[in-house]
């Protein structure tokens, strides 16, 4: 069967009239933009029309007021919040190995596939209107990363043996208020975990004596030490290594070379998840499909 076309959809539920089709058709081939963001443009139609024509032309769910609703922390899990907010996506619901994923682009088969491979979960997309996913981001992601955090007192300890990285890791750190603290080998790192217990722990992969794997189980080994969130950074940025690494029980994965605010957020995510104990928690979570 023919998929119907954007226009077809919106004349047959009434959504723009013949006349204003036509205009935006025009438009359309000289600036060469999808029509629906030619009709946005010209202020005819509106966001949800465009997820609701998604919807039909391509038979995708479409999800509304998930915002509104509660979704439990192993769902917001499973993805960070600058990754939700770059790909204007959210997670909803995490049901047999499948992610039921809002995307504001559910056409988006790279991202998906990308998503699947690093997560090991199957993407289910459905259809959401960028607005609503910005509102639940802000919600469940956002409020973390911002979240007022006392950062006089809370310690971090930061494994590389390159001395340029370290420095520029350790001032922005400080600059937050954070006290560092810092190895540049796996051994010294692991003596100085054991030392100071930190909120935090930050380390390069490959690291001499005792690399950043190797420290990371030996930190797992101790039970007082066990729940502190590691995360990782490795010039190695592919999907695999992340992947990898994640695997293994790092909180978070961070390619190198270090952007600072991607740093920061990441930090303070850790951070807000280690004192909340989020991980733990559950909710019920009610949201509409269409």
């Amino acid at each position: 069967m023919a998929r119907k076309q954007m226009g077809s959809i919106l004349l047959e539920n009434n959504i723009i009239s013949q006349k204003d089709l036509e205009l935006a058709l025009q438009r359309q081939k000289k600036h060469k933009k999808p029509l629906g963001k030619i009709l946005e443009e010209m202020d005819i139609i509106l966001e949800e029309d465009i997820a609701l024509v998604l919807s039909k032309q391509f038979d995708i769910p479409y999800v509304r007021q998930f915002s509104r609703s509660e979704v439990p922390d192993e769902v917001l899990a499973v993805l960070d919040g600058d990754t939700a907010l770059k790909h204007q996506i959210f997670p909803l619901k995490l049901e047999k190995k499948i992610l039921y994923l809002a995307m504001a682009n559910p056409l988006d088969m790279g991202l998906q596939s990308d998503l699947s491979f690093k997560l090991g979960l199957r993407v289910s997309p459905c259809v959401a209107t960028p607005s609503e996913i910005k509102a639940a981001i802000k919600k469940y992601y956002l409020a973390e990363l911002d979240v007022d955090i006392d950062n006089q007192g809370l310690n971090i300890l930061v494994v590389d043996n390159q001395e340029f990285a370290l420095n520029a890791v350790e001032a922005g750190l400080v600059k937050e208020g954070f006290t560092v603290h810092k190895a540049r080998n796996g051994v010294d790192g692991l003596k100085m975990a054991t030392q100071l217990h930190p909120n935090l722990i930050i380390t390069d992969i490959p690291l001499p004596l005792m690399d950043g794997i190797e420290m990371f189980r030996a930190i797992r080994m101790h039970s007082d030490m066990a729940r502190i969130p590691v995360i990782a950074l490795s010039a190695k940025s592919t999907a695999e290594e992340e992947y990898r690494i994640l695997e293994m029980g790092f909180f978070d994965f961070i390619a190198k070379p270090v952007n600072a605010t991607r740093l920061l957020a990441r930090v303070k995510r850790a951070i807000w998840c280690s004192n909340r104990g989020r991980l733990d928690g559950s909710h019920t979570s009610e949201f509409a499909f269409f």
